[in-house]
């Protein structure tokens, strides 16, 4: 089997194929955002051991394979006979609150992780440039003083959840929210805004290689942060 028809199996989705051969990553979070059920995972857009050694190939595998193919399915099964199964997965995250804890849990969690396979790349990394630059020095006064504060939301979020790097009202601002929470929901209070880049904080996203270690974790992040796909956000924002 190649790795397009594993990927076809796992995710349960038709994979768009380029004149060249290449995947395309058709199901953008925004894409994902119109689409009502039967919800589908979309594939990666590079391979599992492409973040390394930031993020090692088995836990990309585990993290793609497992856990987000586990909330698509559960998220297809949760709706099932309600009144979301007609809506759009954007419909149900603004009316969040109204949602059984299966719809919040498992819609948060494809979305968030689809968010957070389009916002890293190989060969990534660095310091962004031009508009992203502009507003994190508007908002933060440097780079640094960003990442610093990015990494002490993303530590401090006890237990499970997501930091997060939201866009309102022409302003930046930095929060966390628990479980597969996100800014979108009507439910979420802590940090509202666009999203524009994200980071899963979950076990599951590091254990492996770096044990309890999130903060080591959070620095190798910034080695793999498509900061181009981060300037597309802003420019939807």
């Amino acid at each position: 089997m190649n790795r397009i028809d594993f990927l076809r199996t796992i995710a349960g989705s038709t994979i768009a194929v380029s004149a060249l051969g290449n995947e395309v990553f058709a199901g953008s979070s925004s894409n994902i955002l119109a689409e009502t059920a039967p919800f589908k995972q979309a594939p990666l857009p590079y391979d599992f051991a492409a973040l390394e050694p930031s993020i090692d190939k088995m836990t990309m595998e585990i993290h793609y394979t497992k856990h987000h193919a586990t909330y698509v399915k559960n998220l297809n099964d949760a709706v099932k006979g309600t009144e979301f199964e007609k809506k759009s997965l954007d419909e149900i995250l603004k009316s969040i609150s109204k949602a059984p804890a299966a719809i919040r849990n498992n819609g948060g969690g494809h979305w968030n992780h689809t968010f957070f396979w389009e916002i890293m790349g190989p060969k990534k990394g660095g310091e962004p440039k031009g508009a992203v630059a502009d507003a994190i020095k508007a908002q933060f006064g440097s780079f640094e003083k960003f990442k610093e504060e990015f990494a002490k939301a993303a530590t401090t979020r006890f237990g499970s959840g997501w930091a997060w790097l939201v866009a309102k009202g022409g302003k930046l601002s930095i929060g966390s929210t628990p479980n597969q929470d996100n800014p979108l929901m009507d439910a979420v209070t802590d940090v509202k805004g666009t999203p524009i880049l994200a980071l899963d904080v979950w076990e599951h996203a590091y254990y492996l290689h770096y044990q309890n270690k999130r903060p080591d974790y959070i620095k190798a992040f910034w080695d793999v942060v498509n900061w181009d796909k981060v300037a597309e956000n802003l420019k939807k924002a």
